[in-house]
């Protein structure tokens, strides 16, 4: 069903009003999200909407929630980063995301050469902040060889002083990651990128305990796709799963899709950190939103089966998986709350970023970025800076 609009109203003056609405602090009933231009102007009362403003009246049963923040999503809608590097590619990644109810993305450039690096931070530049894009996420290629996952392993290398420079420019590219093994680069690197204002996540590494607590001390925050492309847990080998779950200066990505964490584990990891420092995570492919069951990644074919995408040698690569599906999963599969849920799949990314202000929960004065949920949790409408958007399927 497709929300209707009532009462013309006064430009730029509109309220959305729903059954419930989830602020990405607390459930509001029969409540009406104000909104002036591209921001939040206030929540209130369904009687509380001043006479003259427009109004769009939700089915009944469905609900509202700040938009959801992916911080590490390949491609979508046909798509490939890797394949493009473009600012119009990135849009068109986040274009593809937004009917799943994803307002602000990362779209992310997987190990590649310096060149695809360097044409990517370009385009981060030109476009970070408009039209849904909030950044680059660079994973690789300054990972551990021995943690590859689908990662070209002749593309894998070592940083050198020239890498760091091109990579400080990222902080000039909205706010913007880059995943490592910090057992994998020098002294000081780590340190170097957070002073810089780059945001750094350990992943594809074999890192230990201890070398993930240096890199914390230096400034690295985040763990790209907890339990994937890295050791388990063992007694006396916590390894960076261990020192992720026991850590809370550390944000961990989570890819909950069914396939890649077990149900089991998805609740571990919440129950150990909360859902303030879990931040669900697509991984997409560009099969996502779009009717492809194959594509290219770089010189290798990745099919699609059974919701899986995976190389001819059974190699997971990436995810066939989008924002709406990972919360209903958390839900459906983990046996979460909720709350939790819609707080890992906004409010939490958004901190992460330091944007908790502008994104990731419905207060006066952030964007006006929603998501409208039925029951099942299948996206109704989006809304992003206070448009409501055209969900077309793929």
């Amino acid at each position: 069903m497709t929300p209707g609009r009532n009462n013309p109203g006064t430009d730029g003056q509109h309220a959305v009003l729903a059954q419930r609405v989830f602020d990405g602090h607390r459930w509001h009933d029969q409540a009406a999200v104000l909104i002036r231009d591209d921001r939040i102007a206030g929540l209130g009362a369904w009687g509380e909407v001043p006479s003259d403003w427009s109004q769009t009246r939700l089915p009944e049963g469905t609900f509202v929630a700040p938009g959801f923040i992916d911080l590490q999503v390949n491609g979508g809608g046909g798509v490939l980063l890797n394949d493009r590097p473009t600012a119009d590619a990135m849009r068109a990644i986040a274009r593809a995301h937004r009917r799943y109810g994803t307002t602000a993305c990362l779209p992310t450039l997987i190990t590649d050469t310096r060149e695809q690096m360097r044409t990517a931070i370009a385009a981060a530049r030109a476009v970070a902040g408009r039209d849904g894009v909030i950044g680059l996420h660079l994973e690789g290629p300054f990972i551990s060889p021995k943690r590859p996952g689908v990662h070209r392993p002749d593309l894998i290398r070592q940083p050198d002083a020239r890498d760091l420079e091109e990579l400080c420019a990222l902080a000039g590219a909205g706010r913007s990651l880059v995943t490592l093994a910090p057992e994998c680069v020098p002294p000081g690197f780590v340190r170097s990128l957070a002073a810089a204002g780059v945001r750094v996540s350990i992943g594809h590494s074999e890192a230990s305990a201890a070398t993930v607590m240096q890199a914390v001390a230096d400034g690295a925050t985040g763990v790209t796709h907890l339990f994937n492309a890295m050791p388990p847990l063992a007694a006396r080998e916590p390894g960076i799963a261990g020192a992720a779950l026991a850590d809370h200066r550390l944000t961990a990505g989570l890819i909950v899709d069914g396939l890649h964490v077990d149900p089991v584990s998805v609740r571990a990891a919440f129950a150990a950190k909360g859902h303030a420092r879990i931040a669900l995570v697509t991984d997409a492919m560009p099969t996502v939103g779009a009717s492809l069951d194959r594509f290219e990644l770089m010189g290798r074919t990745i099919t699609l089966a059974g919701g899986r995408l995976a190389t001819g040698g059974g190699t997971l690569a990436g995810a066939h998986l989008d924002m709406a599906s990972a919360v209903r999963n958390a839900v459906a599969l983990a046996h979460l709350p909720l709350e939790d849920a819609l707080r890992a799949a906004s409010l939490t990314p958004a901190r992460f970023l330091g944007l908790e202000h502008e994104r990731g929960a419905l207060l006066p004065g952030a964007r006006a970025d929603l998501v409208a949920l039925s029951e099942d949790l299948r996206v109704v409408a989006t809304w992003l800076g206070g448009e409501s958007c055209e969900h077309k399927p793929p």
